[in-house]
């Protein structure tokens, strides 16, 4: 079974997990949200993330997915997820192999995330749109998913105590939200 098998078996919805998220935070009514988890298709495949500008008045400056919330025009997360990721990086739809969809994330700051999981052709053109995307990169897809690389740390947020995971990529910190779709594909893939 190649790596992309092997991911896509993991995806099935009956094989459903406990997660790990941020619904502890007290009484939040979550909002529904998809984003994208562009695995690049080659021999040491990768994962395209983005990078969020300084400027917004959410996630400023964090490493992120393509995505955001689910429009009232998307049929579905899977649509909301690749909307997004045209409208963040000029990825056309139809450059994307979706194979599942991983296990629901809640955050902190209110969202219901729906990780949609795809397959993408290496070496795309891909153009970040300067209102949502300062820009983006690629990480080997062998170092998000070794846990060793993830640190769980805690902080005060909002007068509680929580826990989050963060991992350090040559000068790009991902952590929060990102890194915890992260954390719950690891669990998932096991």
């Amino acid at each position: 079974m190649n790596w992309i098998e092997h991911m896509a078996a993991a995806l099935d919805p009956a094989r459903r997990i406990e997660i790990e998220d941020e619904r502890s935070l007290g009484e939040v009514r979550h909002r529904p949200a998809a984003v994208l988890i562009p695995i690049t298709e080659r021999a040491e495949p990768g994962v395209i993330l983005t990078q969020r500008p300084d400027w917004l008045r959410s996630h400023a400056g964090q490493v992120a997915f393509p995505g955001g919330k689910i429009d009232d025009t998307d049929t579905d997360e899977v649509s909301a997820a690749l909307r997004e990721a045209q409208e963040e990086l000029s990825l056309n739809p139809d450059d994307v192999n979706v194979i599942g969809v991983a296990d629901t994330y809640y955050s902190g700051s209110g969202y219901r995330i729906a990780p949609v999981v795809g397959i993408i052709p290496p070496d795309l053109p891909l153009l970040a749109n300067p209102g949502e995307v300062e820009d983006w990169f690629e990480v080997p897809l062998s170092f998000l998913l070794d846990p060793a690389n993830a640190m769980k740390k805690e902080a005060r947020w909002n007068g509680q105590w929580r826990t989050y995971y963060d991992m350090q990529w040559q000068d790009r910190r991902i952590w929060g939200v990102t890194a915890g779709i992260i954390a719950n594909l690891v669990r998932r893939l096991k």
